[in-house]
């Protein structure tokens, strides 16, 4: 008899609680081998496809597509050692009984904490498996339940239903006692309390001005997902840090000269922004009190050995701040490299948590954006961040004479807990400084 075995939705990432099922990679009654994807899921941070620690055959399938599910929920269930839906009757049916692989720990995701379900006798299918009985669960998207036969149930109990949609009636102020489900056995599902709100909230008869009143409120977006992420990190970050900005005017032209000269001399290219950032990394090693963070509940500074730097990358998802690990150890040539990659990834939507979390420190380079300046919100719980505007042609005083230079504005702001107006501005200095003249960056090298 194969053992059945629930696969819950692993926890992705530091500080995600849910994803969202973008899409399913197989079906019930499919054959999975261990470790294949089964789901492709978007949480607040990326995209991620989500690989099966067991291998059989899925019995179940839990959560339709565009559906949020909780870490922890359950995703599929797989009967494990099967290699194909067996015939009534044959010989695979004694041969599954006992058989079975050892569960194994999920790749990636920390230690397996999924329960078998309970055991049954794999019942003739056709193009599917049936689902096994494993209450309290989610009613699966494919199948319904096939449970042995028991007396009537009295009159007035709510089926198994799943918790989702149980909280979705109870936030519609729906009664489920009252619905009669359209699934198997009655089985109450996410559309009939859909149905049941619609009818709730739709609109009585109204004269013919009620369409353009309604028109008038406007669309609503939901604040979820990566939207959702960014709305509570940058809230967080105002709500929390005393932040301060300081901004500067510089001279670039020696700087995109000096970039000139890089490039000239063959090998991969430099970017305006690898630069930046060893200098950044230069202008910490002098100023330590901005890689940093604050510990609120011990009520101490934390100073942070390494800088593992985040640099804005807008997607077509949104704005993302992929992390570039130990930055301040890499040349303006590796920089560039992992700003190519990181950038490459992100655009695709295959930046994997991890890639997304741990920064110290954050560029922000909004000129691509045609802007000059910017007011810049700390990427919480860093201390600080960098915003680097356009780099244009502008009258400038050079060596006592009026001159047509390239001059980038350069905009910090900074947790005032951390350092006082001195260091911010010693450190904006030193920035502006390396941009004007990079042989200063050579001291510090």
């Amino acid at each position: 008899m194969p053992q059945v075995m629930e696969f819950k939705l692993p926890d992705l990432g530091e500080g995600l609680t849910e994803a969202e099922i973008v899409r399913w990679l197989v079906a019930v009654g499919d054959v999975v081998a261990i470790d294949q994807p089964v789901v492709e899921v978007e949480t607040a941070k990326a995209m991620v496809e989500v690989p099966c620690p067991y291998g059989g055959v899925v019995t179940a399938r839990f959560g339709e597509e565009g559906e949020e599910l909780p870490v922890g929920a359950p995703l599929i269930t797989v009967a494990v050692g099967v290699q194909s839906a067996p015939e009534a009757g044959t010989a695979a049916e004694d041969e599954a009984e006992g058989s079975g692989n050892a569960p194994r720990p999920l790749i990636g995701y920390g230690s397996d904490h999924s329960r078998p379900a309970r055991r049954r006798r794999v019942r003739p299918v056709t193009a599917a498996v049936s689902a096994p009985v494993a209450a309290p669960a989610p009613a699966p998207v494919a199948v319904a339940p096939v449970a042995p036969a028991a007396p009537a149930a009295p009159a007035g109990p709510v089926p198994v239903i799943s918790p989702l949609v149980r909280k979705l009636a109870k936030d519609g102020g729906v009664d489920l006692r009252a619905l009669r489900g359209s699934g198997p056995e009655g089985l109450i599902l996410r559309a009939d309390v859909e149905a049941a709100l619609a009818a709730l909230t739709a609109p009585a008869p109204a004269p013919a001005a009620a369409p353009a009143a309604v028109a008038a409120q406007g669309e609503r977006i939901p604040l979820k997902g990566l939207r959702g992420a960014v709305a509570e990190k940058l809230s967080r970050s105002r709500r929390e840090i005393p932040d301060a900005t300081c901004w500067v005017d510089a001279d670039a032209t020696e700087l995109m000269a000096a970039r000139a000269a890089m490039n000239a001399v063959g090998g991969p290219k430099i970017s305006v922004l690898a630069l930046l950032a060893r200098i950044c990394t230069a202008a910490l090693a002098k100023y330590p009190e901005l890689s940093s963070t604050v510990d609120l509940a011990a009520k101490e500074i934390v100073r942070l050995p390494s800088v593992h730097l985040g640099f804005a990358a807008q997607t077509e998802r949104g704005l993302v701040v992929p992390v570039v690990r130990d930055a301040q150890s890499r040349n303006p040539e590796s920089l560039s490299a992992e700003f190519a990659r990181l950038t490459e990834l992100a655009r695709a939507g295959k930046l994997a948590p991890a890639d997304l979390t741990g920064g110290t420190f954050t560029l922000n380079n909004y000129g691509v954006f045609g802007v000059d300046g910017s007011t810049p919100i700390i990427n919480h719980p860093e201390a600080a961040m960098l915003g680097v505007g356009r780099i244009i042609d502008k009258p400038w005083v050079h060596q006592g004479q009026l001159a047509v230079r390239k001059v980038v504005q350069l905009s910090l702001t900074f947790d005032h807990r951390v350092c006082d107006g001195g260091t911010a501005g010693g450190f904006l200095r030193h920035v502006a400084d390396c941009v004007e003249s990079p042989a200063v960056l050579l001291r510090s090298l």
